[in-house]
């Protein structure tokens, strides 16, 4: 990936529904060497998908929910168990495992408290290594940002 990939993937970080024509204007190649680009880092799986980012604000009502989880016994299969049930769970919208005093790490979105009652009764209490967790209730959201830094990737 060269200085030219960073540059496009960054325009499209910022705005995935520019045209190709737009694209390549910005970055200033001709629209086929630009669309020959963004197809390759399709191919290799660097541009995972294009999406919709919604503003939940102007939405229905919407819980942020930061849990920290802990297990009982660290053993790869609980802890793959309780990965695929997490993962699967339609609120979980981001997870990590991580170090430190807890196991994991879950952003979870639900529309109101007893949403997430029923989400804790089914996904953390249903995990008999379960040891603990703790819910931290998001009260605004100051920033929310998916891009990945592209200053911070080497060249090839």
């Amino acid at each position: 990936m060269d200085a030219i990939d960073r540059r496009i993937l960054d325009q499209l970080q910022r705005d995935s529904s520019l045209t190709n024509q737009a694209l390549a204007d910005e970055i200033g190649l001709s629209p086929s060497a630009c669309l020959k680009r963004v197809n390759r880092l399709r191919n290799a799986g660097i541009i995972e998908r294009e999406v919709a980012l919604l503003n939940p604000d102007a939405l229905e009502q919407c819980l942020h929910m930061v849990v920290e989880v802990t297990m009982e016994r660290d053993k790869k299969s609980l802890y793959q168990r309780f990965l695929t049930t997490a993962l699967s769970a339609p609120e979980v919208k981001q997870c990590y495992q991580v170090t430190g005093e807890c196991d994991f790490v879950l952003i979870v979105t639900v529309a109101d408290l007893d949403e997430y009652d029923r989400f804790c009764d089914r996904v953390l209490y249903g995990d008999d290594n379960m040891r603990k967790f703790r819910t931290l209730l998001s009260r605004k959201r100051h920033k929310f940002d998916t891009s990945v830094p592209m200053e911070s990737l080497r060249s090839t």
